[in-house]
Order: structure tokens, then C-alpha cells, then sequence
């Protein structure tokens, strides 16, 4: 495998950017193919059989592209179809709950850790899984917020509407005293501000992107697949909407992006 070849990665929209975001940080030379699947977002209301058949589908399309890893950046997708993924192709390829479970694990000091994500998510029941796999003593408290997912789509990640929604979702899991609170959609780390006002400063909010990356660069050091020097190259793919992708990915990036391309993904 070359080491030169791209890293693959997916999520069911713009929410894998803070994924991607942290890749550039913490592996700058690497090479990386991004697909947003913003035709059929969000996955966190789809079902298990759905939501496997959609990655199916762009693991498909990313295989295309000579990708020698490829990270789900959907905690959804990462939920219901890494095992399945995993058997079917022979490359390294990680998600990003285990990342952020373990993240949580090491923070907390009172043994609750509260989790926001999808209700896929929430309903695969995957974090309390992990987690308790580390550690069975610590309290899980999940709340799925469907809404925030939609919101950060529109690019409303500064705006009244977005905060009063996350201050509802949050308010049961502000109660049950948490610590220690789980970004578990890679959509929220961009609502970050807005959730880390609402908790305060006594509750530490983990971003499984940041561990995700450093998981990542681990495993291409062991596969002896890391590229360490070089000038790299972004390539970014979605299912619709490519021009509101483009502007929303260069806002929050810290790079220049070639245009986004379409990408019919039901073929694949």
C-alpha cells in the first residue's frame, strides 16, 4: 500500500468537517478524500439496515479513490456499520465512538458522563457499551437531540433558534449531575460555544474528533502507512448541494478547497 495514497472519510454531512478539521492539525501531510452524504442527512432517524447499505455505498466510492484508511465520522454510521464495513474490506478502518468513550472515561471525576447525539446513536446504546467495557462503574446518561443535527446543516451555529433547542435537550442531562458531557455527533463540536455556555465550565465537553485523529495517526505509524512530509491534497465529495457544502467547509477550515463534486452515490 502506498503511503502516499489518500485517507478516506465519510459522515452523513457537514458534521465529519470537525473530523477533518482535526486531521489537518494532527496530520498535516496527509492526503484526504471527504464525502458528505448531504442528499440523505440526517442518518441519526434512518434505520439500522438503511444506514449500513448507505456506507456500504461510500466505503464503495471511496475504495475508488485508492484510499489506504478510511474513517467514519459519524458516530451514527460508526454505531451500526463499522463491523460490518470491517469485514468487508482490507484496509484499516476506524470510527469514532471508541475514541470519544475513552476520552470520557479518562475525564471524569464523579463517575457520570452525560451523551448527546442522534437517536440511532442513542438507540444502538453503543456508548454505555463502551464505556462500561473501560470502566462498568460509571453512569451513562444519553439524550438524543435530532434537531441540532438539522440546524448545523443550515448553518445555524450561531443563532437564538439553535440555542434555546440545545437548553431544552440539555436540561434533564444537566440534572443528573454529569461532569463530564460526550459531543456524540460530529456535528455538535460546531455548536460547541453555544453547549459549553448552557453546562458551564464544571462540566468538560469531549470532542471525539480531536481523539479520533490521534487515533488514526497511531494506527497509519503501526501499518507503517504514515505520510510525514509532503504538500497534501483535499478532495471533497457530497450527494447534493455542493456549492453550500463548499462555502460552509471553507468557513470552518483551515485550508483552501478545489470545488466540491457530485457525486451519485446510489450507483456505487
Amino acid at each position: 500500500m502506498q503511503i502516499d495514497a489518500p485517507i478516506g472519510v465519510f459522515d452523513s454531512g457537514v458534521g465529519g468537517l470537525t473530523v477533518v478539521r482535526e486531521m489537518i492539525r494532527q496530520l498535516p501531510s496527509e492526503n484526504i478524500v471527504y464525502f458528505g452524504d448531504t442528499a440523505r442527512v440526517p442518518y441519526g432517524t434512518k434505520s439500522r439496515d438503511t444506514i449500513i447499505s448507505y456506507s456500504e455505498q461510500i466505503v464503495n466510492f471511496l475504495m475508488t479513490k485508492q484510499v489506504k484508511a478510511i474513517v467514519v465520522a459519524c458516530n451514527t454510521a460508526t454505531s451500526y456499520a463499522l463491523d460490518v464495513l470491517k469485514e468487508k474490506i482490507d484496509i484499516p478502518i476506524i470510527g469514532v465512538v471508541r475514541p470519544g468513550a475513552l476520552t470520557a472515561v479518562n475525564t471524569t471525576r464523579n463517575g457520570k458522563v452525560g451523551v448527546i447525539a442522534t437517536e440511532g446513536t442513542v438507540g444502538s446504546g453503543i456508548y454505555p457499551e463502551v464505556i462500561r467495557e473501560y470502566n462498568p462503574d460509571i453512569q451513562v446518561i444519553q439524550k438524543a437531540c435530532p434537531l441540532l443535527v438539522s440546524f448545523v446543516e443550515e448553518g445555524w451555529t450561531d443563532d437564538p433558534v439553535t440555542d434555546e433547542v440545545a437548553r431544552r435537550y440539555l436540561r434533564s442531562v444537566q440534572n443528573s449531575g454529569v461532569d463530564t458531557l460526550v459531543l456524540g455527533c460530529t456535528h455538535f463540536p460546531l455548536l460547541r460555544k453555544a453547549i459549553g455556555k448552557l453546562v458551564g465550565d464544571q462540566v468538560t465537553l469531549v470532542n471525539p474528533a480531536y481523539e479520533t485523529a490521534r487515533s488514526l495517526k497511531e494506527l497509519l505509524i503501526k501499518e507503517g502507512i504514515y505520510r510525514e512530509t509532503g504538500e497534501p491534497s483535499y478532495h471533497f465529495f457530497v450527494s447534493d448541494g455542493a456549492d453550500k457544502f463548499s462555502r460552509f467547509a471553507n468557513s470552518i477550515l483551515p485550508v483552501d478547497l478545489v470545488p466540491t463534486r457530485l457525486v451519485p452515490i446510489e450507483n456505487y
